[in-house]
């Protein structure tokens, strides 16, 4: 009776951890879109913004002429250029919060852009940081898809849930790379010559996903 008194705490810790276990390898949640279904990686969305007042979905511009294209939020309330998410485990079909995932716009190449070279998938612009000190940086296109290493570290984002205010945000903080120094920041807007451009930010940009 001693013995088996004595085993209890032994007993207790056993089971505290294997719940510990359990609870931190659960697998997370989906995103949904905004009808409530989960997105999936053989499907096209709109990213759209949470309010939509005098902002819409997002396109491509070369502002300043050159390749490869920006990532911008239109100034309208069209729905703007869907995209294709790709897991980093491209067998699982439903994306999920918080996993590194590839971003690709689906109608690039109409004839505005066909001189541009560079595929549509999304990227960091580490030559171009507007705050070179907090290491903050624009999206643009010439990224590619899988392949994950430190080679490929710009072009993984994730898609994190805002549990207070409600809706999604979009963040670079690739955790495929361990070893691998990076800035975990939000994906918000920086207004450059008039144009809402997508970069790293300490303020997120709230959005919503809409089925194409």
């Amino acid at each position: 009776m001693k013995m088996n008194l004595l085993l209890i705490p032994f007993l207790l810790l056993s089971i505290l951890a294997s719940s510990l276990f359990c609870e931190a390898t659960k697998t997370p949640e989906p995103v949904l879109d905004n009808s409530g279904k989960p997105l999936r990686a053989d499907s096209d969305y709109y990213i759209l913004p949470v309010s939509s007042q005098g902002s819409g979905g997002l396109d491509l511009i070369n502002s300043d002429k050159t390749c490869p294209l920006q990532v911008v939020q239109r100034g309208d309330d069209k729905s703007g250029i869907p995209v294709q998410f790709f897991p980093v485990n491209l067998k699982k079909g439903v994306i999920r919060v918080s996993t590194d995932l590839n971003i690709m716009f689906k109608d690039k190449w109409s004839d505005k852009y066909k001189k541009c070279p560079e595929s549509s998938i999304w990227k960091l612009d580490h030559y171009h940081p507007y705050d070179p000190l907090k290491r903050e940086y624009f999206i643009m296109t010439g990224g590619v898809v899988g392949k994950p290493g430190p080679e490929t570290l710009g072009n993984w984002f994730k898609i994190q849930k805002i549990e207070k205010s409600g809706g999604y945000k979009l963040v670079y903080c690739p955790s495929l790379c361990p070893h691998c120094k990076v800035v975990c920041k939000d994906v918000g807007i920086y207004v450059q010559n008039g144009h809402k451009r997508l970069a790293l930010s300490n303020i997120p940009m709230k959005v919503t996903f809409k089925k194409a």
